[in-house]
């Protein structure tokens, strides 16, 4: 059954943690909406190998409307996490315990939510010690998948792994 994930992205997210699950996201009959401030925008990685048109601005959707959360890392997650609206969005997935997938920095927007407390999760090793002070149980793994829920991963050497769990999850 096809699924439509919300991906929220801005300039310097990490280029192959996009490009890559989202391939593998949409050749398995998913759907992947970006979106940013304003629709229409290109955004570009921090490699500058990857430049995304974005599918829609934040005040055009609602979390409601989605399956599941995508969250690259880069720089993205922690320019998005000091706009209120890009907080909010993401804290309704792991409210609703609907399917969240963040690798590096992805996390970053889930604990400017307040919503790791007490989860099992991993990240770029950058945010460590950000996650820990969140209330996370930091796992230094290529994945972690937590309550059949949130999907995390350290880095672009995880994505093998980050993609397998996130389209396991996607397909239950």
């Amino acid at each position: 059954m096809s699924k439509k994930l919300a991906c929220l992205l801005t300039d310097m997210f990490e280029d192959v943690e996009y490009t890559d699950p989202a391939k593998q996201f949409k050749e398995a009959g998913h759907e992947v909406v970006t979106i940013e401030k304003e629709a229409g925008k290109e955004v570009t990685g921090k490699q500058g190998e990857e430049t995304v048109k974005i599918d829609k601005g934040i005040d055009e959707v609602k979390p409601e409307d989605f399956d599941a959360l995508f969250l690259p890392g880069g720089f993205s997650p922690d320019q998005l996490r000091g706009d209120e609206r890009f907080v909010k969005f993401a804290k309704h997935f792991m409210d609703e315990e609907k399917p969240v997938f963040a690798i590096c920095h992805g996390p970053q927007l889930l604990i400017t939510a307040k919503t790791l407390e007490g989860r099992k999760a991993t990240g770029f090793k950058s945010i460590a010690v950000d996650m820990e002070y969140a209330g996370v149980d930091y796992q230094d793994q290529e994945v972690v998948v937590c309550q059949d829920q949130l999907v995390t991963s350290r880095n672009p050497d995880d994505l093998p792994a980050f993609n397998r769990e996130s389209l396991k999850l996607l397909g239950k």
